[in-house]
């Protein structure tokens, strides 16, 4: 369950107009694959900066990550553009659940971002980690726990 304060750090950070500097876009462009930067690119600039910060946190907790491990830290939340879903509804969503279309899909952003990263050709791994279900690996479970821990911003 995420908690509270979670919630409110990401509701604030969500209302923050301030630009992602360009030396932040060409690092998450030389990571990602050229089909995985253009949804990066499609995604709200709140979540692009999310991401950014996640990453950050992701590999400094888990500083061995592999570049399909990091790609799937900046990637976690691109299933949110299915959605389509305005900060305030986003927190309504969190409310009520997953009422509506629209409520569903951001409820299941993780599958939907998995399913997205197939379609545009990503690592089996990255959208593994962004669905949330890694094999038995004992090791791809450390990973994905540490990309949760990054993502408790």
């Amino acid at each position: 369950m995420t908690s509270a304060v979670h919630l409110a750090k990401r509701f604030f950070g969500a209302l923050s107009r301030s630009p992602i500097g360009e030396s932040q876009i060409e690092l998450v462009q030389t990571t990602l694959l050229d089909s995985e930067f253009a949804l990066w690119s499609a995604m709200m600039p709140m979540d692009k900066k999310h991401s950014i910060k996640v990453m950050s946190r992701f590999m400094q907790i888990y500083p061995q990550a592999t570049a399909t491990q990091v790609r799937a830290s900046l990637l976690h939340d691109v299933g949110k553009l299915e959605s389509n879903l305005s900060v305030f509804e986003r927190v309504l969503a969190t409310i009520v659940g997953e009422r509506g279309s629209r409520f569903a899909k951001y409820h299941a952003h993780e599958k939907i971002g998995a399913q997205m990263l197939r379609q545009a050709g990503s690592d089996e791994e990255t959208w593994q980690l962004v669905a949330g279900e890694v094999s038995d690996s004992p090791q791809l479970r450390t990973v994905l726990a540490a990309l949760q821990q990054a993502d408790e911003i």
